[in-house]
């Protein structure tokens, strides 16, 4: 592996995971309105901690390399289901962008589940 492969592993895991962490914070600081939000959609409110701890501890294991493969898939099925159900309305074409990146970040965490954190990660220090 080239030191630009090496290096990839863990800027993609930062990359992939830095919006969770971001939104996952952004609904602490907003919580009243994500709530609200969460709700006029059918989702009650009551599950907004169980989001937001998956979102920013979800985000924080991906960055270490820390049980990557099973955080991966745990953050595809919540990115599906989030697109599935706050996304769906194709007539309007920001929340068909939104459907689709939600898919795009989906796909991105089925490829890490499948190989792994790679460089730089604590999976890879546990088993070496």
């Amino acid at each position: 592996m080239t030191q630009l492969q090496t290096a990839a592993a863990p800027a993609g895991r930062v990359m992939i995971a830095l919006i969770f962490l971001v939104f996952g914070l952004n609904k602490i600081f907003n919580y009243g309105a994500t709530s609200g939000w969460m709700e006029a959609l059918g989702v009650p409110g009551a599950l907004l901690p169980l989001v937001i701890l998956l979102e920013v501890l979800g985000a924080v294991a991906i960055i270490l390399g820390w049980q990557t493969r099973w955080v991966a898939l745990a953050l595809a099925g919540f990115s599906v289901l989030s697109a599935l159900i706050f996304h769906a309305n194709f007539a309007d074409q920001a929340e068909m962008a939104n459907f689709m990146k939600n898919i795009a970040v989906a796909g991105g965490f089925l490829f890490l589940f499948a190989h792994g954190a790679g460089a730089w990660s604590l999976d890879n220090r546990k088993a070496g």
